[in-house]
């Protein structure tokens, strides 16, 4: 009984682990989908960016919490091209997603150097000099402290940016990225440049989306290049599960539903794995799961609408 209890709370405490650092990636597709109305897919090439930059650093002696700092401001170099794209080039929003995921590839191998980097050895923001001497192997309990530790690491991560992108939206800036998703004429007729919301919008979204992918590769010990495939599926299914379930709730904020949206998504991966699923499918899994978030979210429209 023990044994089960015990199995039960691992696979809990791994799952709320990968919700928190896709969460962080949520967040990133929350403002381009939910409040730009942008379909950004550069997402896929700008999470393994963030991956690339933290592997990079780390080999070089970085301090990991830096590296935090350097990959936001490498999503967001990233975000700001596709926005420049799009805006200064007028090419469709799909394309220059398209077109940013398919470059970012050959860059993120010129910043690594090659397909798979390890990172092993090298300190990170959960395995590194002050948290061994903050939790010394001498304390009473040290085993279960250390069990979660990552969790608790994550956790702060996700909530401060939770609540920094909570304060921007309130902003004047974050009013008018809003105005520009909801009514772009409203946002000309004030005098202000769409185009340039739009890009500030982008370069802030693949900041979020390549922060995620840092502590991504931090968190895994290695940096991988395909890491990013299907990274926008993951943030869309996440950000739809959340919003539509808290659709009705107003208390509750679109950045704490997207959060929940995450755990939830990576809580029913983890369950078709353990009902048998092979990890091998995890991308067929991915692409069912989020077919069924889609049909589901369409049906609960069409009902309200009927009723409306």
């Amino acid at each position: 009984m023990a044994y089960f209890i015990n199995s039960i709370i691992n696979i809990a405490v791994g799952v709320a682990e990968e919700g928190l650092v896709y969460a962080i990636l949520a967040f990133g597709v929350y403002i381009t989908y939910k409040i730009l109305d942008f379909p950004d897919l550069s997402v896929d090439g700008t999470f393994p960016l963030g991956g690339a930059v933290a592997a990079v650093l780390l080999l070089k002696g970085f301090n990991p919490l830096l590296t935090l700092l350097f990959a936001f401001i490498a999503g967001m170099l990233a975000g700001t091209l596709t926005g420049l794209i799009h805006v200064k080039c007028k090419v469709r929003d799909l394309l220059s997603g398209i077109i940013m995921m398919t470059a970012l590839y050959s860059v993120n191998l010129r910043i690594a150097g090659r397909n798979n980097v390890a990172i092993f050895d090298k300190e990170t923001i959960f395995e590194n000099g002050f948290l061994k001497k903050l939790l010394p192997e001498s304390i009473k309990h040290y085993e279960t402290i250390k069990r979660y530790e990552t969790l608790v690491i994550l956790l702060i991560i996700a909530l401060l940016m939770k609540l920094l992108l909570d304060f921007y939206l309130k902003t004047k800036s974050g009013y008018l990225l809003r105005a520009v998703g909801d009514n772009e004429t409203l946002v000309t007729s004030l005098a202000k440049d769409k185009g340039r919301v739009k890009i500030i919008g982008l370069a802030l979204a693949n900041g979020f989306v390549a922060l995620s992918g840092c502590i991504y590769t931090q968190k895994s010990g290695f940096f991988e290049i395909s890491s990013g495939t299907g990274a926008i599926v993951i943030g869309l299914a996440s950000v739809i599960i959340g919003i539509n379930l808290f659709k009705r709730r107003e208390k509750v904020k679109a950045t704490t539903a997207v959060v929940i949206g995450t755990i939830i998504y990576k809580a029913c991966v983890s369950a078709a794995i353990a009902l048998g699923l092979s990890p091998k499918d995890m991308k067929l899994i991915t692409a069912v799961l989020f077919l069924t978030i889609l049909i589901l979210s369409n049906i609960r429209k069409r009902k309200v609408n009927a009723h409306a």
